[in-house]
C-alpha cells in the first residue's frame, strides 16, 4: 500500500509565510519617513485619472440633451423707470422733458426779478414738486389688441385652482377641488386624460421641460410626480406639515420648489425625492412661489404681507419686501424682462419690482379687488384676476390698464361664484387660460383684425 502524505493546509502556510516576512522586514519599516508633497500629488492624480477618466464628461448624445445649468445673468430688457434709474422721475409712467434754454425751473419766472419768490419757492418741498410736475409728461402705453372670450371648457366638479401648460404647447393640465387632475387639448379643448390620486384640492401643477414628468401639489400635504408615459405616480415628496398651495419648477436645475400653509418653501431634488433645502422665515401661509434661472432664483409671496427673494445657494433670504399692506397671493415673472409683479388685496394692490435687488418700480392702480392670480406674456400684457370675478389687462411697462372685463358665471353656478383663482398664458402668449369658482376653464384670445 502506498504511503499517504498529508499536506499542510494552504491557510496555515500563508500565515507562516506572513510571520516570517514580518519578522524579516519589520525593522526596515518605511512608515515613519516623510513623503515628498509632489509624490503624494502625483499619486492622487494618477489614481483619479485611472478611476474617473471615463466619467468626467458625458457621452455626446447625453450632452446634447442637457440644458445649461446654473444661474446666469439674463440677457433681458432693461428697466429705465423706478427708483435707482437715471433721473428724478417718481413714477414708471413719467419721463423728463428737457427744459428750454434760458427758462428757469419755475416755468420761465426770472430769478433776478423775483428773488423773494425764487428763494421762497426753492425752500419749500411744494415748489420743488411743482417744478418737477411741470417738467414731466405722461408716457403713452404701448398698444395692445383687445382680448375676448373664445371658449368655455366644463368638466371639473370643483373650483379650478391650478393650471399648467406643457412646454410643447399642445396640451395643458388643470387641478381642482374635485381632487382630479385633467389634461386638455389646447387647440380643441377636448379632455384627453383624468388623473386621480390626491385626496384634497389640487393647488399647484408644473410640467417639466426636460423630463416626461408632471408635478402636482395639493391640500392633502402631498407633492406627487407623475410619469406621463405610464400616467402613474412614480414619486412622492414627503415633508410639508400642512396643505401645499403652490409649486414651481426651476428652469435649469432638476429641483422643484413647493410652498404652503406651514409658512415654508421647500426645495426638492427631483430624482432622489430628498428635501434639498428648507426656506423658512415667513410667519404665515406662503401663497405663491416662483423660480427663475438667475438671482433671485426663488421668490415667495406670503399671507404675512411680505415678499422674500431667496439665495438658493445659501438657503437664506436675500431681501424682504414689505410694501404690501395685505396678504400677497400672486406672483408673475416676466419671460424676458428682469422683473416681476406681485398682487394682494387692498389699494395699490399690484406692484412691479426690478430684479435682482427687488427695487420697487411702480403700482398698477385700479383693480380694487383681492387679486388671486397674475400672468404676464412676452408682449408686455399683464393679466390680473380678482376674487369678485373682475379681470384686468395692463400694459406691463407703464402700469396703465387697457381692458377691464367681468367673469360671467356659467349656467348652474351661483352668482357669487365668479372668482378667478388661476391663470396662465400659453407659450405663444396669444391665449390666456383661466380657472374659476364656476368650475369652468375659460380661454381668452387676442382680437386680431
Amino acid at each position: 500500500m502506498a504511503d499517504v502524505h498529508e499536506f499542510t493546509p494552504l491557510p496555515n502556510l500563508q500565515r507562516m509565510s506572513a510571520k516570517r516576512t514580518y519578522a524579516m522586514f519589520a525593522s526596515q519599516s518605511l512608515d515613519g519617513l516623510p513623503e515628498h508633497e509632489q509624490v503624494t500629488k502625483m499619486r492622487t492624480n494618477i489614481r483619479i485619472r485611472n478611476e474617473y477618466q471615463d466619467y468626467t464628461t458625458l457621452p455626446a448624445v447625453l450632452l446634447a440633451q442637457q440644458a445649461p445649468v446654473g444661474p446666469a445673468r439674463p440677457k433681458t430688457l432693461a428697466i429705465t423707470a423706478g427708483p435707482g434709474a437715471a433721473g428724478p422721475s417718481t413714477d414708471g409712467a413719467l419721463t423728463l422733458v428737457p427744459t428750454p434754454p434760458g427758462a428757469s425751473s419755475l416755468n420761465g419766472i426770472s430769478n433776478t426779478n423775483n428773488l423773494a419768490v425764487g428763494s421762497l419757492a426753492t425752500s419749500t418741498n411744494f415748489a420743488k414738486a411743482l417744478a418737477l410736475h411741470k417738467q414731466t409728461k405722461a408716457v403713452k402705453p404701448a398698444y395692445h389688441a383687445p382680448w375676448k372670450l373664445v371658449r368655455v371648457i366644463s368638466g371639473h366638479l370643483g373650483w379650478v385652482r391650478s393650471i399648467a401648460v406643457e412646454p410643447g404647447n399642445k396640451w395643458f393640465a388643470t387641478g381642482a377641488g374635485d381632487r382630479v387632475i385633467k389634461i386638455w387639448d389646447l387647440a380643441s379643448g377636448e379632455l384627453r386624460l383624468s388623473l386621480t390620486g390626491h385626496i384634497s384640492t389640487v393647488r399647484g401643477l408644473g410640467v417639466s421641460g426636460r423630463h416626461p414628468y408632471l408635478f402636482s401639489a395639493a391640500e392633502d400635504k402631498m407633492v406627487k410626480c407623475w410619469d406621463l408615459e405610464s400616467n402613474k405616480v412614480i414619486r412622492h415628496y414627503h415633508g410639508h406639515l400642512s396643505g401645499v398651495y403652490s409649486l414651481s419648477l426651476h428652469p435649469t436645475l432638476d429641483v422643484l420648489v413647493t410652498a404652503g400653509r406651514d409658512a415654508t418653501a421647500r426645495v426638492w431634488d427631483m430624482r432622489t425625492k430628498a428635501q434639498a433645502m428648507l426656506l423658512a422665515g415667513h410667519t404665515a401661509t406662503v401663497a405663491d412661489v416662483k423660480c427663475q434661472d438667475s438671482d433671485p432664483q426663488v421668490i415667495t409671496g406670503s399671507m404675512d404681507t411680505t415678499i422674500r427673494l431667496w439665495d438658493l445657494t445659501a438657503g437664506k433670504t436675500m431681501i424682504q419686501l414689505t410694501h404690501h399692506k395685505k396678504s400677497v397671493r400672486a406672483l408673475a415673472i416676466h419671460p424676458r424682462e428682469y422683473s416681476f409683479a406681485s398682487g394682494s388685496a387692498g389699494g395699490n394692490n399690484i406692484k412691479k419690482w426690478k430684479c435682482p435687488e427687488g427695487t420697487f418700480v411702480h403700482n398698477f392702480s385700479g383693480h380694487n379687488a383681492i387679486i388671486n392670480t397674475l400672468a404676464v406674456n412676452e408682449d408686455g400684457v399683464l393679466f390680473s384676476g380678482g376674487d369678485n370675478g373682475t379681470l384686468s389687462l395692463w400694459d406691463y411697462g407703464t402700469g396703465v390698464p387697457f381692458q377691464n372685463m367681468e367673469d360671467i358665471p356659467q349656467p348652474g353656478s351661483l352668482e357669487a361664484e365668479a372668482g378667478v383663482f388661476c391663470s396662465t398664458f400659453d407659450l405663444t402668449g396669444t391665449r390666456l387660460i383661466t380657472g374659476g369658482a364656476d368650475k369652468t376653464i375659460k380661454v381668452y384670445a387676442e382680437q386680431t383684425h
